[in-house]
């Protein structure tokens, strides 16, 4: 079961690294929506520091959906989708493996770039390590949720604008916690380890239901 959880890794993750351009564009895409807010509102120090939190949320959990809508496609619309699902292993160990090379591709990126988006706010060092702790946290959840819907959506015409109307109302938990650590960690006595022990919650249960959910709308999608 592991072999193939990592063989199913390291095969997406190969081929998307000849397509380098997909793989960039969530990079570039969420340190472009972290430089506008700056430029267009001014460089405040006060309210940069505000907004900074919802800022880097909002623009992680739309950098995350940019390449969800070809997360399963690419495989359906080949065929290779429909041998994987005729793979002794459980279908879920497939499913695991795609969202964890989605997350390499996307996620992590993300929080290795958060010291650079908190210089740019001008975020004290504490509201930095948080910000990182709870993409770290907090991205892998937006991998998983986003794989139920690209699953759902799989071979539907306008897929895109439906997979985004299902998972982004499942965001907003994730939203809201990830960004409230950040804003307690700048605020003296507040309980940031409650947020991130909440995400790591919702992380837990994010990785036991949703390769099952995930797997199920696979093979609907397949028959």
């Amino acid at each position: 079961m592991f072999s193939s959880l990592k063989m199913i890794v390291l095969r997406d993750l190969m081929l998307a690294m000849r397509r380098k351009t997909e793989v960039l564009t969530t990079l570039f895409f969420f340190i472009i929506v972290i430089s506008l807010f700056p430029l267009g509102i001014g460089s405040d120090k006060q309210i940069l520091i505000k907004i900074a939190p919802g800022v880097v949320w909002v623009a992680a959990l739309l950098a995350s959906m940019l390449a969800l809508e070809r997360l399963f496609a690419a495989d359906y619309d080949d065929g290779t989708l429909e041998q994987m699902l005729l793979i002794p292993q459980p279908v879920f160990v497939l499913v695991l493996g795609k969202v964890l090379a989605h997350w390499f591709l996307t996620g992590l990126p993300l929080v290795l770039v958060t010291p650079l988006v908190g210089l740019q706010y001008q975020l004290p060092d504490v509201a930095i390590y948080s910000m990182m702790q709870s993409l770290l946290l907090g991205t892998p959840i937006l991998s998983l949720i986003g794989a139920i819907g690209a699953a759902l959506t799989l071979g539907v015409r306008g897929g895109g604008i439906l997979l985004s109307l299902l998972i982004l109302p499942l965001y907003i938990p994730v939203l809201i916690y990830g960004s409230g650590a950040i804003e307690a960690s700048m605020m003296a006595g507040a309980p940031v380890q409650s947020y991130l022990m909440l995400m790591a919650a919702f992380a837990i249960i994010a990785i036991i239901f949703a390769p099952w959910a995930t797997a199920a709308a696979l093979k609907i999608a397949v028959e």
